[in-house]
């Protein structure tokens, strides 16, 4: 699909429909901060910025185009990202991560929308520039839009589906009108949308030369790049918004290095070294242990922990429902059940997680400890009688073993529901209906992972049923992964699994929905296609007040339950972050947890 750019002039605007500019907008109710704030409330206004951090991370990569599907997972850390910072590319308002969904000014000073939400209207900064010096124009964010249609990847390349008319209105500002197939959350999604240069992109090798050096609006340049190992992004002096509220307490280094490195093992050694600044740790053994190395003792490393107050989203062993053997939802239930929490959390984690039930878990949104209500059943029609009444109730859990690693009770009742599959126990064997055996394969791309597989692989054995464990290196993994190459995944991993907001939306579409089963690159990792979960999905996008909103955010999460898609891990409270004692942090954490954006170096303070 492509738009022809309108020309509008003032004097034909005059008598248009418009709405009073907007500082900021917030999916449910109104921004927090005031039209007049200075900055976000967990950032240090005061900090001198200099310095430099580096990052290590797992991995490889072979481009610098994160928005094809070339560069999908394989694209260098930093140019787009919430973790390290959007450091290249900028979206048209900056996210405040305080609060469960509020978009505040950016590369668009202010904006417009009605009630409905049926238009939104970019009124773009006019001091904003691109790294090179010129303008960023109204023309550019139509090019962007344009250009990512046509060949960016999911879900970029949708974004104009929702449009009915996309135009520039008078000098500085672009208006998007939206049809049918938009929802209430849609003016906030194109508002977190990156803007490119017209002027300095091939747009014919956009998708093929994903290793050109961008130019972009961000705070910081692309200084050096060893593809596949490290790349340097320098500050750009001539940074448009560094005096910006929402960018006050942001971008604090003049130097920052993400390096890669093949091992979670191998990225521990450097971090000891001081050859990486900072190291997210995801293992409770570890972290209890691993610590013991001079620097850690003298207080020249320092281990934070942080808490954020958001939902636990879902850890866990992925079914790809697209393979036959796990077509039956009772067959996934049986082999979720299997798995032996109690066991794993004692032997390999000292015993500090939780299991997770629910995709909500810790919130209101749950269904893990809230009932349904009356509306809430009502949402869900005939939907609900197909439920498990304990996911109903709001008290459904996991089989709690006896963590021997061997509970006959559990193991028992998961053989049992398998017999109303179809299955049984011939020679030692799982068979099913048509008598092959009940076997399929795992695929890993981590010691962590592989750990977890076989001891998942432990339990499965002691019911006749094969599970293979096959770990592949990272460039084939995401390669499987865009085109669901695989019966079944592992998302436990930090930043690659099934987070959860305070303001779920349209991610939701391509996680669950059944549009986005066969389009490759989405993160239906389950290949999902339930349309009592599309029609949650759409309820949710579409709902005014926060009690709809909650109730179809808890139908969704007691549907993907009762749909057995995913085999529930674990959570913990807090995140934990080591780090060198010159990289510093502000004291307050926000709702969404630590932000490596607002940290600094203090060895230049």
């Amino acid at each position: 699909m492509r738009f022809l750019l309108t020309l509008f002039a003032a004097a034909a605007l005059a008598g248009a429909a418009s709405a009073e500019p907007l500082y900021g907008i917030a999916m449910h109710g109104d921004p927090a901060l005031p039209p007049d704030y200075s900055h976000f409330s967990y950032v240090n206004p005061d900090v001198k910025k200099g310095g430099e951090i580096t990052y290590g991370v797992v991995g490889s990569f072979d481009a610098l185009n994160p928005f094809v599907l070339k560069g999908m997972r394989s694209s260098a850390r930093g140019t787009w990202e919430e973790e390290i910072g959007h450091l290249v590319y900028e979206p048209l308002m900056q996210r405040s991560r305080d609060e469960p969904f509020t978009l505040y000014g950016l590369l668009a000073e202010t904006v417009e929308w009605d009630d409905e939400r049926s238009f939104i209207q970019f009124n773009l900064n006019p001091d904003a520039k691109w790294s090179d010096g010129e303008p960023v124009t109204p023309e550019d964010v139509i090019f962007t839009f344009n250009l990512l249609d046509e060949k960016g990847r999911p879900p970029y390349n949708r974004r104009l589906r929702q449009v009915e008319k996309m135009e520039k209105v008078g000098e500085h500002s672009v208006r998007f009108t939206f049809n049918e197939n938009a929802d209430r959350e849609t003016p906030l999604i194109f508002a977190l949308m990156p803007v490119f240069p017209e002027h300095a992109i091939n747009k014919d090798t956009f998708d093929t030369d994903t290793m050109a050096v961008p130019v972009g609006s961000g705070p910081y340049l692309i200084d050096n790049v060893e593809p596949g190992q490290s790349i340097v992004y320098k500050r750009d002096p001539n940074y448009w918004g560094k005096d910006l509220p929402s960018m006050v307490g942001f971008a604090n280094y003049d130097k920052i290095t993400v390096e890669y490195y093949l091992q979670n093992s191998t990225l521990f050694e450097a971090f000891k070294k001081g050859a990486v600044d900072v190291y997210i740790d995801d293992d409770p053994g570890h972290w209890s242990r691993a610590y013991d190395f001079p620097a850690a003792s003298n207080g020249s490393v320092v281990k934070d922990e942080f808490k954020p107050a958001i939902p636990t989203g879902m850890q866990g062993f992925v079914f790809n429902t697209r393979r036959p053997m796990f077509s039956d939802p009772r067959v996934r239930e049986a082999l979720s059940d299997v798995f032996d929490f109690e066991w794993v959390n004692r032997t390999l984690f000292d015993g500090v997680y939780q299991r997770t039930e629910s995709y909500w878990q810790n919130s209101q949104l749950g269904a893990y400890g809230n009932p349904a209500t009356d509306s809430e059943k009502a949402l869900l029609g005939e939907a609900a009688n197909a439920l498990d009444p304990a996911i109903l109730a709001g008290d459904y859990a996991m089989p709690v073993t006896d963590g021997s690693g061997a509970d006959r009770k559990v193991l028992g009742a998961a053989v049992k529901l398998l017999g109303e599959a179809g299955y049984k126990i011939a020679n030692g064997k799982m068979t099913g209906p048509d008598g092959s055996p009940l076997a399929f394969e795992v695929m890993t791309t981590s010691s962590a992972q592989e750990k977890l597989a076989l001891a998942y692989q432990h339990s499965l054995k002691l019911i006749g049923v094969d599970l293979a464990v096959r770990t592949v290196d990272d460039a084939q993994y995401q390669k499987r992964l865009n085109t669901f190459d695989y019966d079944m995944i592992i998302l436990a991993t930090p930043g690659f699994w099934y987070q959860s907001s305070l303001s779920p939306g349209a991610e939701q579409v391509w996680r669950w929905d059944s549009r986005s089963r066969d389009v490759e690159g989405t993160f239906n990792f389950a290949g999902i296609a339930n349309p009592d979960i599309d029609r949650m999905i759409a309820d949710m996008l579409a709902a005014r007040s926060t009690e709809d909103f909650t109730d179809s955010v808890r139908a969704l999460d007691r549907l993907l339950v009762n749909g057995h898609y995913v085999l529930p891990l674990y959570h913990r409270d807090g995140q934990w972050v080591a780090r060198w004692q010159h990289i510093a942090h502000p004291e307050k954490t926000p709702v969404y947890g630590y932000q490596f954006p607002t940290w600094w170096d203090e060895s230049i303070q």
